[in-house]
Parts: C-alpha cells; structure tokens; sequence
C-alpha cells in the first residue's frame, strides 16, 4: 500500500486534508444524543431564504438536464449587481473551488505564495498540492501584517492570498491600507482578496474592493452564497477579476461545477434583500449576545467582523470542544490555525447561542 501513496506528486504525499466542522448527524450516532446544535461553520442560522427555495422547487423537473455550464442567468445577475462585465466572473463550486483555480492556473514548484499564520486553512492546502513554497508571515494582533507581508515578495512570489474578515479570526483591515498594499504589489504577483464574510461588514468599516477592479489588473476578489445568502449546502461561490484573469481560470474550471440547483438558486438569493437584512439583525444581536457572555465568565475574545467570534479560553480548547460535543453543542477548536487555546463559534440563533453559552458556563465550571 506504501507503494501506492509513492505514485502520488510529493506535495500530495504530505498534505494534510482540511477538517471540516462536525456534523450533527455524525455527533448523533457517536453519543446517542438529540437536540444538538451546531456552532462550527459559519453556516446561516435562519437558513435558506423564500426566493431560493422557491427557485430550487421550480427547477426540480428539469434535473434530468445539464446545468448551464456558462452560469449565464447568475453571472449576469451578479454583473449587474456589481457593475462589472459578466466577462468579469468566474463561478466556482465555493469560494473554495476558485482558490484551487488560482493554484492551477498560476502556481508551479517554482513559485512562492505568501498568506498569514492564523489564515485560512485551503491557502496552505491548494499551494502545497501544486508543489509551490509557502511563505507564512507572523499575524499582527490575530491579522495580517502587510508591511512584513510586502516585504517577503520576491521574484518567485506568484500569489498573495488575504482574507478580510480573516477566518478564524475576524479580523479586519481598513481600505486605504489594504488599497496602498495592492498597489505596491509587482505586476507578476496576483493578489487573492477572499470576501466570503464581507456582506457581514458594518457599513461604515466595509472595502469597496469592486471599485479597485479598474486599477489592479492583477487584483482577483472571491465570494460565496455559502454565508450571508445560506446556501453552503448547494456550493456556490464567484470571484471578480480583470477579463484576462477570469479567462484563465474559465480554463481549468471543470464543465458544469454548478448543478442547476445551485444556479437557480443563487441567483434567487441575490435578489433576497430581506433574508440578507434578518441575516445581519440576527448576527449583530448575536455578537453582542455572546461577547457580553464572554465578558461574564471573564474570558476574552478576538473583536471580529464575520459571523463568528474566537474566544480565548486560557487554557487547552479541544478538551472543552469535546466537553460541549457531549452537552449537544457543536462548536470549532482552531489548533490547527495555532491558536491551540482558542474556540470559534459561529453565531447561531439567540435560543442556540444561549444553550452554548450555558454549556460553556457548565463545562468551565467542572474543569
């Protein structure tokens, strides 16, 4: 068998594959246990919205049929939205599936990538599953340093990927910094903004990074319906880039990567302002419900601008997640971003951020 795993690329060999959040089904059949709620992905609380199911129902008969590879009705819908030419866009199986684009389309051993320690775990996935060198710079205060990032780049570096809001974190990096980073770049470096959280942004803090698409030929920007829209289960992400870029990745972007579900039903979501509106009421009432929890069991917390929150526990995190899993509370243990004493915990419905809260309470109190 050792021969077998011989055969595969070296970068392969060695990666490790990214772990998900715990299903509930799967917490059921291990502890034999009901009414569990999970708090690990950064899934939408309130679910999918009306427009979506209605569009997901109407599409049912024609399932026999293929999806529309281009994404034509959504890419238009998202042209539209962001003033940008369709040309512009790129549809991918989730934000995910468009940072394995980028990888494919640009990144050989050769080359170098550069992304912050406590970033998103599919940065070191996809650039050592192509063979690239990973160039992890020290966080500033949980986030991105970007004057040390600017200062790793060298003639090998090919991508630099930034999350904002970072995940796990939550960090977030104001426009006029972020902006003056990307124009440092050298041309011969791509610059992956991922916005999967943007839509969680408070107004007066949010990047206006579409804007930018006019002046950074080499800026690409990746989003989801996966978040804010509630539709993690259907795989649907985009990214925005000049027309070159997301020719190129049009190029390795697998035919029909959006079954006609997914298609129908983002575009749907788009349009839904209310479930979007109740989404970010719930999720600002959310944060302020658990930080102010946090607060009473005297634990701190990385202030974030996703619709998660990272509180340190001052002490190891996995034995309190494995703690929680047994009181039906499902939450994220994030050692593996470095934060070995931290927990993230998605914000939930009021009902459920209060059941974690009184387990965290009861879990604490017993240790």
């Amino acid at each position: 068998m050792n021969n077998i795993y011989s055969l595969a690329v070296e970068g392969v060999q060695k990666l490790i594959p990214y772990k998900a959040g715990k299903p509930i089904e799967e917490l059921e059949r291990e502890l034999g246990i009901s009414n569990i709620i999970k708090l690990a992905s950064n899934e939408n609380p309130l679910g999918i919205g009306e427009k979506a199911r209605a569009a997901i129902q109407n599409a049912v008969a024609d399932l026999a049929l293929y999806p529309d590879g281009s994404g034509f009705h959504l890419k238009n819908a998202l042209a539209k939205k962001y003033a940008v030419s369709s040309e512009q866009i790129t549809l991918g199986n989730g934000s995910n599936e468009i940072l394995e684009l980028v990888a494919r389309a640009f990144l050989t051993p050769e080359n170098e990538v550069i992304f912050s320690q406590h970033a998103f775990a599919v940065y070191p996935i996809v650039t050592q599953a192509v063979g690239a060198k990973a160039v992890v710079t020290p966080a500033l205060n949980y986030g991105h340093n970007l004057v040390e990032m600017l200062e790793r780049v060298t003639a090998k570096t090919r991508v630099v990927f930034i999350a904002n809001p970072n995940n796990p974190t939550g960090t977030l990096l104001k426009q006029e910094a972020l902006e003056h980073f990307i124009g440092l770049l050298p041309a011969h470096v791509i610059c992956v903004l991922d916005e999967a959280y943007f839509e969680f942004v408070s107004q007066t803090e949010a990047v206006d990074s579409v804007s930018w698409l006019q002046n950074f030929p080499n800026l690409i920007i990746t989003r989801t319906f996966s978040k804010a829209y509630g539709l993690a289960g259907l795989r649907v992400g985009y990214s925005l880039s000049s027309v070159e870029i997301a020719d190129l990745l049009n190029r390795v972007r697998q035919p029909f990567n959006n079954n006609s579900l997914a298609l129908v039903a983002a575009k749907a979501a788009l349009s839904d302002v209310e479930h979007v509106r109740a989404t970010i009421e719930n999720n600002t009432l959310g944060m302020v419900q658990l930080t102010e929890g946090f607060k009473e069991l005297d634990l701190t917390w990385i202030p974030s601008a996703g619709n998660f929150v990272s509180v340190d526990l001052k002490q190891a995190g996995l034995p309190i997640y494995e703690k929680l899993l047994r009181k039906g509370v499902i939450v994220r243990p994030i050692d593996v971003y470095e934060m070995p004493n931290f927990l993230r915990i998605s914000i939930g419905t009021p009902t459920e951020n209060a059941k974690f809260l009184n387990a965290l309470k009861e879990v604490l109190i017993d240790v």
